[in-house]
C-alpha cells in the first residue's frame, strides 16, 4: 500500500482529505514515533476487499503493518480513518476480530431467541494467521444453552484474550433474560466500523 506523509490533522483538514478521496491513517508501534499518513481510498478499500490484514507499507515510510482499526462512514460504505500497527509477519500481535455466529440452532426451531451478545474478542497471533471474522458455531444451540469463548475453533497459535466461560451466543425462551456475560470493552471493530465523519481528529 503506497502511502504518504500528512502535515493536517485537525477535524476540517482531515474532511477535505476525504473530499480529495484521500483516507487519513497513522502508523503507530514498537515504541517509535507516530507518524500521520495518508493514502488513496481506492487502494485502501482494494486491500479491504481481499482481506489482508498484514500490509507492505511503502512510500512515506517502508514498514509491515497491520490493521489496528479501520473506521467506516454511517453507511458502512467509505473508509474514514485507518490505524496501522508496526508489524512484521513472525511477531505475534493483539487485533481485535469480529465476531459471528455460524449454522443454525436447534433452539432457535423450538422457539428460542438466539442473540449475539459479544460482537468482537482481541485475537493474539501472528499477523499471516489473523482471521477475517471468529465464527461461534450455533447448530448444538438448543433454548437455555450458550456458546462460549471456549468453544470457538481458532487458527492454530492463536489466544483469545478473554475468559475461556465468557459467554457469545445465547438462545432463550422470549422473555427470558439471558446468561450474564462479563464486563466486555466498548468494540473498536477491525473492519466495517460506523463512525461519524469528525470522529478522527488525526
Amino acid at each position: 500500500l503506497e502511502v504518504m506523509p500528512r502535515d493536517l490533522t485537525g477535524t476540517k483538514d482531515c474532511r477535505r482529505l476525504r473530499r480529495q478521496g484521500l483516507v487519513p491513517a497513522v502508523l503507530y508501534g514498537h515504541g517509535e514515533e507516530c507518524v500521520n499518513l495518508v493514502a488513496k481510498r481506492e487502494a485502501i478499500e482494494a486491500v479491504v476487499r481481499h482481506g489482508s490484514m498484514f500490509i507492505e507499507l511503502h512510500g512515506a515510510v517502508t514498514s509491515g503493518a497491520v490493521i489496528r482499526e479501520l473506521q467506516w462512514d454511517t453507511f458502512g460504505t467509505r473508509p474514514l480513518h485507518i490505524d496501522f500497527l508496526r508489524a512484521s509477519k513472525t511477531e505475534r500481535v493483539h487485533v481485535k476480530v469480529p465476531v459471528d455466529m455460524k449454522g443454525e440452532a436447534p433452539g432457535h426451531r423450538n422457539g428460542g431467541v438466539v442473540t449475539l451478545v459479544v460482537h468482537e474478542l482481541e485475537l493474539e497471533c501472528t499477523p499471516d494467521a489473523i482471521p477475517d471474522h471468529l465464527h461461534a458455531v450455533i447448530n448444538q444451540l438448543e433454548v437455555g444453552g450458550s456458546v462460549k469463548v471456549r468453544d470457538l475453533q481458532l487458527p492454530p497459535d492463536a489466544r483469545v484474550i478473554a475468559d475461556p466461560d465468557d459467554v457469545l451466543v445465547t438462545c432463550v425462551k422470549p422473555g427470558e433474560k439471558a446468561e450474564e456475560t462479563s464486563e466486555a470493552t466498548e468494540p473498536e471493530v477491525i473492519g466495517r466500523k460506523p463512525a461519524e465523519e469528525g470522529d478522527s481528529e488525526g
